[in-house]
């Protein structure tokens, strides 16, 4: 069941295209990181979604309603967190989300009980009686969260959820994301890719107003990144270099040495190549003493460089090129 569908969406300000023709799918149950650099069209994609803008083309469907033609419609559907939670800071937390509830068109009878779920699945029923001003920048984060959950919504949408929180924060939040999605369709943004690697089960990437890649994190880096060979041995850099470059299917990167007899070479492989066998066969024949040699993995950071700087770069390159050739 798809709870937000996305054709051809289009978003201008002026001469300025911030969206461009973006299509994507969010299926009931799944946890999708939106990512991409500054600029890119996220937040404003968000703001499309969560009916604050209005798309200058193409359509958006969330939890069955169009944020065109039934934006109240779509706000029941959805719990938003923007990147810089509203709160207010003379109000206690749950005074806020009693407040907010009556907003949302919480029936008063059912008040109380949906202020103190969303409080414990946020994870600031210790802090219910302080003033939202008081309490620290983490717990003003899950204080939104538990106003973006306070309708129990079926859809949440998290705008850098974890933004300006320091590294236990971030850890806090991210356990809570991953228990909300136990009941929660979650679409969120972040430009830490590692949390994102390890709360998403898919990705959406998008760079320039336009989708650059979509699918399961570890899926996107092994089949479009370059994975790396790290060997370490008892050699002087010169015997490994006329050693193992001569080798196929190795583009060496960097050869090191490290001192006390010991070099080092990085050498990139094809993503279905494992050459280690014929590394360590090589050496041995050189009566070469292997400290280390394994196969590195790519990071969601550089598939996340290539889709988006790489990219640009190239284009960059094609088009000196084309000019030159003029």
């Amino acid at each position: 069941m798809r709870m937000i569908s996305v054709r051809q969406l289009q978003k201008n300000y002026g001469p300025t295209i911030a969206v461009d023709g973006l299509s994507f799918d969010v299926a009931k149950g799944e946890v999708v990181g939106f990512l991409g650099p500054n600029g890119a069209g996220k937040t404003t994609t968000i703001r499309v979604l969560t009916c604050f803008h209005v798309a200058s083309g193409g359509s958006a469907i969330v939890g069955g309603f169009d944020v065109r033609t039934q934006p109240l419609e779509v706000r029941r559907q959805i719990g938003y967190l923007p990147e810089n939670v509203p709160l207010y800071p003379d109000l206690r937390v749950e005074e806020y989300l009693w407040y907010r509830a009556a907003l949302k068109g919480v029936p008063h009878r059912n008040r109380r009980s949906a202020v103190g779920r969303a409080m414990e699945k946020a994870g600031v029923v210790e802090v219910r009686r302080k003033l939202v001003g008081q309490v620290s920048r983490g717990y003003r984060q899950r204080t939104g969260i538990a106003d973006a959950l306070v309708a129990d919504p079926p859809i949440l949408i998290l705008d850098e959820p974890t933004s300006g929180l320091d590294p236990n924060q971030r850890l806090r939040i991210k356990e809570l994301v991953r228990e909300l999605a136990q009941e929660h369709t979650i679409l969120f943004s972040s430009h830490i890719l590692a949390e994102v690697q390890d709360v998403s089960s898919r990705i959406l990437l998008i760079h320039r107003g336009r989708l650059r890649a979509d699918g399961a994190p570890k899926e996107l880096v092994a089949s479009n990144a370059r994975r790396r060979l790290c060997l370490q041995a008892h050699a002087n850099p010169a015997l490994l270099l006329s050693s193992v470059g001569a080798l196929p299917g190795l583009q060496i990167v960097e050869v090191l040495d490290l001192g006390l007899g010991i070099a080092s070479l990085v050498a990139t492989i094809d993503k279905d190549a494992d050459p280690r066998d014929a590394v360590a066969s090589v050496l041995l024949q050189q009566q070469v003493l292997v400290r280390e040699l394994r196969i590195e993995q790519p990071s969601l950071e550089e598939y996340f460089f290539a889709v988006t700087e790489g990219a640009d770069r190239s284009e960059e390159i094609a088009a000196r090129q084309g000019e030159e050739a003029l």
